[in-house]
């Protein structure tokens, strides 16, 4: 590609990333908005003066500090769910072999057709008959069962690995167990970090699963509480806007923290398959 194309390219690439980051700073300018400038038009982009008292209303008129651990603990047990279970089962899909593997793929990635509506009454039924609705732990559980998503994108990854590490830690004496944990896993961390970042993306901006399941206010997670910001007649938007912010800010941290390892967990699961 020549100088003037890669120019080009980067130019492109700084609008659009421009455009993507545009939602972002109005969130940002709004949290600091008096009322008389939310609804402006055109619309203000430097509040002038800056409303900080926004940013207390937010977290002092719903218990932030207890959404947001409500939200951090559900998140990291069911992303730590995910990491654990997922990898086994692709692994028994793409390196084992065992009578009616094939159907049982088969069966398991034709899950991902249904819509999630069609399984949440079922859902319900189930962890109201075991006594689990009412609590947190609905939304954390699920994720020890498994994602047909996730064991598919683990599955592809497993493939792409060589025979030969197999082979030669057989020839060594490992078990299976043994070249899962000491051979395999160590290999996949790419595409688990990926399952994990995605699992934790996915508990932690879930609204209608704690919607469904969590009653008591003690237990109500961030995405319940923003809905707090919003009555039948108003809109508290600097408010809301804060909650938002904060509630990004975790996501973003921690994806400039496992970019890299990301971006090869995409990559490699579609080396083979």
């Amino acid at each position: 590609m020549s100088k003037s194309m890669k120019t080009i390219a980067y130019i492109v690439l700084i609008i659009i990333g421009l455009f993507s980051i545009f939602p972002l700073l109005w969130m940002i300018s709004t949290t600091l908005k008096t009322n008389s400038q939310v609804n402006l038009v055109p619309p203000v982009w430097i509040p002038h003066p800056f409303d900080w008292k926004n940013w207390i209303e937010a977290v002092t008129y719903i218990p932030f500090p207890e959404y947001f651990g409500n939200t951090v603990f559900v998140s990291l047990l069911a992303t730590f769910g995910a990491m654990l279970v997922c990898p086994m089962i692709a692994y028994s899909f793409a390196r084992l072999r065992w009578p009616g593997r094939n159907i049982v793929f088969a069966l398991t990635i034709s899950v991902m057709m249904l819509p999630s509506t069609v399984t949440m009454i079922p859902l319900f039924v189930e962890w109201k008959t075991v006594g689990l609705v009412g609590t947190r732990w609905p939304l954390i559980l699920g994720a020890f069962f498994g994602s047909p998503y996730y064991i598919f994108l683990l599955r592809q990854f497993f493939l792409g690995l060589p025979n030969e590490l197999e082979d030669a830690a057989r020839v060594d004496g490992l078990s299976e167990y043994g070249i899962y944990f000491r051979v395999m896993l160590p290999l996949a961390v790419p595409g688990v970090l990926t399952v994990g970042l995605f699992q934790f993306m996915a508990s932690w901006g879930d609204f209608m699963g704690p919607l469904i399941y969590l009653f008591k206010p003690s237990t109500y997670t961030l995405s319940l509480g923003i809905q707090q910001f919003m009555t039948q007649h108003t809109v508290m938007m600097q408010q809301l806007m804060v909650v938002g912010l904060l509630t990004t800010i975790p996501i973003i941290v921690i994806y400039f923290f496992v970019q890299k390892r990301f971006i090869e967990g995409i990559t490699f699961t579609g080396i083979k398959g």
